[in-house]
C-alpha cells in the first residue's frame, strides 16, 4: 500500500493542527495504522496507532491527552489531530501501515514520505 502524508506546517505553541495520510488502495482497512515522528538528530519515535477497525488506539505518553488518531476506511485516510502543541513536537511526521505490533517501528512494512510540523514558541 502506498501512503501519502499531508497537512504539516508552521503553528504556534498551544495551537492545533490536523495531519492526514491517504492510502492508495482499499486494502487500507486491513492494516493497523500508525504515526511516527523524527526530530532533527533523533531517532524515529512512535506517536500513535489505531487498529484496523478504529476501535483500539495507542499513544505515546508524551502525546496522550493532546493528540487523537482516527481513520476513515471509506476514504482510505488516516488522521492525527494535534492539540496543545509544544515546540518539542516539532518533527517530520510519518504514517505507516502494519499487520504486526502497533508500537514498534520495525513492525511497519509500509511508510509514507513524511510531513513536517514546526511548532514555534
Amino acid at each position: 500500500v502506498q501512503l501519502q502524508a499531508s497537512g504539516g506546517g508552521l503553528v504556534q505553541a498551544r495551537g492545533s493542527l490536523r495531519i492526514s495520510c491517504a492510502a492508495s488502495e482499499r486494502t487500507f482497512s486491513r492494516y493497523t495504522m500508525g504515526w511516527f515522528r523524527q526530530a532533527p538528530g533523533k531517532e524515529r519515535d512512535f506517536v500513535a496507532a489505531i487498529s484496523w477497525d478504529g476501535v483500539t488506539t495507542y499513544y505515546a505518553d508524551s502525546v496522550k491527552g493532546r493528540f487523537a488518531i482516527s481513520r476513515d476506511n471509506a476514504k482510505n485516510t488516516l488522521y492525527l489531530e494535534m492539540n496543545s502543541l509544544k515546540p518539542e513536537d516539532t518533527a517530520v511526521y510519518y504514517c505507516a501501515a502494519t499487520t504486526g505490533r502497533p508500537v514498534s517501528p520495525s513492525a511497519y512494512a509500509y511508510w509514507g514520505q513524511g510531513t513536517l510540523v514546526t511548532v514555534s514558541s
